[in-house]
């Protein structure tokens, strides 16, 4: 530790998608407890996906409530509070900070249209007019996502659909933003959650601005957008009437913060350059922090700002991971049984149940694009299967054809993020829900041909860099403290016994996307 001040304390918030869970942390990132509110999704025809803001809030402030109502520190010892946040979602507020439509969250689709418009030129790459892409390169470093999902798509959508809402809004912000603005009451982006946006020019790390030009060129009012900050600034007090509910001090500090992927590199302990790490939660990442701007257009991944200032990382997601058990769960195994649902210990009976089969599923093969695909291609009509099912096929086998169905997709990214940076990840810190089963991790293991380190308190990974975050902006950290601080459950070594039949399964799970991309799509056009 750099620091010699006296340990404090911080409320972490990790504002998943399925959940909104608040930490309390102290200043070293040692998680000391949790509480937790399920957070639902809405569905709709079209591409549409939907959360509702007070029912966020509710969650926010039920879960706090309970947490220190527990008195594992002492009240007054609370020195910040940090929000990390699902990415690449859009609220839409008026200038009281009330919200005038549900937020529109980071599985939506319906602004394909308007964005493929805005994307199209006289001449044509991949669905990107050629000047557009040297425009949106050089400023960016990366492209707005053609399915749609990005916030720009999402602000389009309400301009061209709900355009009394867009007329009204005096802001469109990210989640986290949008939880920052209720904590403080002020409008705010960081570096990193306005990235997705697509309208700012990071080419300087060090002074990331919007660009006027892109503004423009998206036909997005300007006004709208919220102003920048870092991620360590600190935006300020907590209202006086959220920390009377509360229960905590007046003078509590609001940290920026940042979305869920920044803030997960950092919990990972993996915050040296060329640190690979990966999360597996709803759905998935393969990243690391680089040195350099960089772009792959046709793997949709980009070198964009992190949350440590003067640092850039791999940007990526893969749309469905621990979602693609849930579904299992709730629609195969426990469809008739609702006291099962949602039911944490029925992922453990996974983990048993998955010994019933031998390693390669008996040539099951599972595809995990539930909800389309981003990276490594993107794609929002290809969809999830398991695929070469016979008559003696066995449940331990549906459940670990899932597992490894997940591993693969992981590979398929990995092996293209390792071709990004020029370099071997080896080991690799593993966070996420996912990282809580230790045979999903000897399964990844497996599959990468790469050492596993699991990180302790892997579910607690998004709180714990929010926590960091909040240390190092007060002073109790520096980043560079962090990599000491982390601690690993277990280590998994991959088994060379099994080399050979994964490499063989995963070049037959490429195929099975080669040869059915074109009937998903006349299907799920």
């Amino acid at each position: 530790m750099t620091s010699e001040r006296e340990t404090k304390y911080v409320i972490a918030v990790d504002h998943g998608t399925s959940a909104m869970k608040v930490a309390l942390a102290d200043t070293c990132g040692e998680i000391l407890g949790f509480e937790f509110e399920e957070t639902p999704i809405y569905l709709y025809d079209g591409g549409g996906a939907e959360q509702d803001p007070d029912e966020w809030w509710s969650a926010f402030i039920t879960s706090t409530k309970r947490l220190l109502s527990r008195n594992i520190v002492p009240i007054e010892e609370i020195v910040a509070i940090c929000v990390s946040s699902q990415w690449s979602g859009t609220v839409a507020v008026d200038e009281s900070g009330y919200h005038l439509h549900n937020a529109i969250i980071w599985m939506d689709s319906r602004g394909e249209p308007y964005i493929r418009e805005i994307n199209e030129g006289i001449i044509n790459i991949s669905g990107y007019g050629i000047l557009n892409i040297a425009r949106w390169l050089r400023s960016t470093g990366g492209l707005p996502a053609k399915a749609g999902k990005d916030p720009t798509a999402h602000i389009l959508f309400l301009k061209n659909e709900l355009p009394e809402v867009y007329e009204s809004t005096y802001k469109f912000l990210e989640p986290k933003d949008y939880m920052n603005l209720q904590l403080t009451g002020k409008f705010a982006a960081s570096y990193d959650s306005i990235m997705l946006h697509w309208v700012t020019d990071i080419r300087d790390i060090n002074n990331v601005h919007y660009n006027n030009g892109l503004i423009k060129k998206m036909g997005i009012d300007a006004e709208k957008l919220p102003p920048l900050m870092s991620s360590i600034d600190i935006l300020g007090p907590i209202k006086p009437e959220i920390a009377q509910e509360l229960g905590i001090r007046e003078d509590t500090q609001v940290v920026v913060g940042s979305p869920d992927l920044q803030s997960a590199i950092i919990g990972s302990g993996a915050v040296r350059d060329f640190e690979g790490h990966i999360y597996i939660g709803t759905s998935s990442w393969t990243t690391c922090h680089v040195p350099f701007k960089k772009t792959d257009i046709s793997h949709n991944m980009a070198a964009v700002p992190s949350s440590i200032p003067g640092k850039y990382f791999v940007a990526n997601e893969q749309e469905s991971a621990g979602a693609c058990l849930t579904f299992l769960r709730d629609n195969v195994f426990y469809s008739d049984d609702d006291s099962r649902k949602g039911n944490p210990e029925v992922y453990q009976e996974f983990d048993e149940i998955v010994k019933e089969s031998p390693p390669g599923s008996n040539g099951l093969i599972f595809t995990p694009w539930l909800y389309g695909e981003r990276t490594p291609i993107e794609d929002h009509t290809i969809r999830g299967g398991l695929h070469n099912m016979s008559l003696t096929v066995k449940r331990g086998n549906m459940i670990r054809a899932v597992f490894e169905g997940v591993a693969f997709n992981t590979r398929w990214l990995f092996e293209l993020v390792e071709r990004f940076i020029k370099r071997k990840m080896n080991p690799v810190n593993m966070i996420g829900g996912g990282a809580r089963s230790d045979i999903w991790c000897q399964i990844f293991a497996d599959v990468l041909n790469r050492t596993i380190r699991q990180v302790k308190d892997p579910i607690m990974a998004n709180a714990r860099g929010a926590a960091f975050i909040a240390a190092s902006s007060l002073g109790f950290c520096t980043f560079d403290d962090i990599p000491n601080l982390i601690q690993f459950s277990n280590i998994f070594e991959p088994n060379p016994d099994n080399r050979v039949l994964y490499d063989s399964l995963f070049k037959e799970f490429l195929n099975i996307y080669k040869n059915n991309k074109s009937m998903h799509k006349r299907l799920n056009q």
